[in-house]
Parts: structure tokens; sequence; C-alpha cells
């Protein structure tokens, strides 16, 4: 459930409110209980938490480590010949 700003439109306090997003938004100030108006926020980043998230995984790579993979080349079978 997020948390919602609301500011009064008589005395301009500002206070956040923790409802459902299906809730109706509030109509009257918690102070003087004149009219408000909910206030749009960017909201938060995207937070990992947890034990299965490493700082380096996400970072940019080395180029070279992107390269596709390239067999390296057999060497070849030195045959003796034998002197009759």
């Amino acid at each position: 459930m997020p948390t919602y700003d609301y500011k009064c439109t008589k005395c301009q306090y500002t206070f956040e409110y923790f409802q459902a997003m299906s809730d109706e938004p509030l109509v009257e100030c918690l102070k003087c209980s004149s009219t408000v108006r909910r206030l749009i926020s960017g909201g938060t980043g995207l937070i990992f938490k947890g034990s299965g998230f490493y700082k380096t995984d996400y970072n940019i790579q080395d180029k070279t480590a992107t390269k596709k993979f390239t067999k390296p080349e057999k060497k070849k079978d030195k045959v003796k010949k034998k002197n009759d």
C-alpha cells in the first residue's frame, strides 16, 4: 500500500497518509478541517533486497568479455618419417 502526500488549500499543512490504492482520497485537513488535495509524487526507485542480489550483478562489463567465444586452434600432430 502506498503513502500519499496531501496539502491543505487553506493552512498549507502538508502531510503523508498511508492508504490503499482503492481507497477514496482524503478531503479534509487533519489540522483545520479545510479541503485538501492529493499531491503527485515521483515515487521511489527500484530497490533490490535480499541475499540474491549483488552490487556487481548489474555493472557494465568489460567489452572483451562480451566477445564471442572462439575455439582454440587444434595442434597438428607431427608425424615422424622413418628413414629407410
